[in-house]
């Protein structure tokens, strides 16, 4: 069940794709989004169960911090353990919309891998 929402703020879009693939490979999460918050400033958003989004969300934080800049690159971070439904209403970045439920849906047999 995912209930927990994990968030994580870089700036900049090179340390926000690493964080989103972190989280994605650490734990057992779904990306939901990569929201550009303003100017460079983008937030990274997974849900899964609360053990995973933590997992997730810590990968997301080191991998952020390893990106080299001028300044420091991570903003913040935070796990919501149960959103509240009123905020899945009306944030819709925080459900999956149906772009993204298709790339959730396991591969056909009868379809080539992508590499070989």
């Amino acid at each position: 069940m995912a209930n927990a929402v994990g968030m994580v703020e870089v700036l900049g879009l090179p340390p926000a794709l690493a964080a989103a693939d972190a989280m994605c490979k650490a734990a057992n999460v779904t990306l939901v989004g990569m929201e550009k918050v303003s100017g460079a400033r983008y937030t990274v958003i997974v849900r899964g169960d609360i053990s995973e989004a933590t997992v997730a969300v810590e990968a997301g934080v080191e991998a952020a911090k390893s990106i080299v800049g001028d300044k420091q690159l991570y903003l913040s971070s935070h796990v919501i353990a149960r959103l509240s439904e009123n905020l899945e209403w009306v944030l819709k970045s925080m459900r999956p919309n149906a772009r993204l439920a298709s790339y959730l849906d396991p591969v056909p047999s009868d379809r080539p891998p992508l590499v070989s």
